[in-house]
């Protein structure tokens, strides 16, 4: 059985498409959709149902995925027991602390499975580095702007407050309301800035630097948050998420460089990583 068409079975079964895959893997769709079909061949079972919309595995196609997964960390691990060690590249990347635990998690395993040989360190974005995952307010001159991610900023609310009955927020909603400052977040000093025009004044009940820690307070029902309005985040049931009515907050993510430098091979390869995820 060929690993490569193994390999290609879970990437499209993780992606949700041959497309997708095919972008992923950077080779043409035929190759994939050849590679499933001669691997169903050996099987002599349908791993995938085909539609409109993509693909699905069928019942045989879910059996495998996890003995493929285990097959293919354990090739991983026999050719990493025998590689010849090579000169480990330092590699530092800025990253900002809104960024979301999945989008860093999903990022950083692409980057160092692609960069082997580097030594990676994640530091703040204002300190020196090769590369930064950082919004457009924090862009240098300098630098050149690869935008990976945009966002709109939501209200995340306890259930247990009326605040999310309503369908949407108005400013004036929001006085003496407790709340989770965050901080640094652009779109939070922009609300702040509107509500001391409008005299209006929050309780700041804590004073945090992570969407993650924000979300984890309200969800035990501390106060209200304005958070990016990240999928993952989204997802969680425990909190009421709202937009606000007067104000429409946004940003950009993005990859940022130095201009005027020839890319090294590490900068090139997360260049093309971000544009998957754009």
């Amino acid at each position: 059985m060929n690993l490569k068409s193994l390999n290609y079975f879970v990437v499209v079964l993780e992606k949700g498409s041959i497309s997708a895959a095919a972008k992923h893997c950077y080779i043409a769709q035929p190759s994939i959709s050849a590679a499933i079909s001669q691997l169903e061949s050996e099987l002599n079972t349908q791993l995938f149902h085909r539609h409109g919309k993509g693909i699905t595995p069928t019942d045989a196609g879910m059996r495998l995925y996890p003995l493929a997964r285990r097959l293919l960390n354990e090739s991983r691990a026999i050719q990493s027991l025998f590689a010849k060690q090579e000169i480990q590249v330092p590699f530092r990347l800025g990253l900002i602390r809104s960024l979301g635990v999945q989008r860093m998690s999903m990022l950083l395993k692409e980057f160092t499975a692609a960069c082997p040989d580097m030594d990676l360190t994640l530091v703040e974005p204002t300190e020196d580095s090769d590369a930064r995952i950082i919004t457009t307010s924090d862009l240098g001159i300098n630098e050149s702007f690869l935008p990976m991610w945009h966002d709109t900023y939501v209200l995340a609310i306890p259930p247990s407050m009326s605040l999310g009955l309503k369908s949407a927020v108005r400013l004036e909603d929001l006085h003496q309301q407790p709340f989770i400052h965050r901080a640094p977040c652009e779109a939070l000093t922009s609300l702040q800035q509107l509500l001391d025009m409008e005299g209006i004044k929050l309780q700041v009940r804590a004073r945090i630097q992570t969407v993650e820690y924000a979300v984890g307070l309200v969800a035990a029902g501390l106060g209200i948050a304005l958070v990016p309005a990240i999928p993952a985040l989204l997802e969680q049931q425990d909190i009421v998420f709202r937009p606000l009515a007067d104000i429409e907050l946004k940003r950009t993510v993005g990859l940022a460089m130095p201009l005027g430098q020839a890319q090294t091979p590490q900068q090139k390869q997360l260049s093309a990583l971000c544009n998957l995820f754009r």
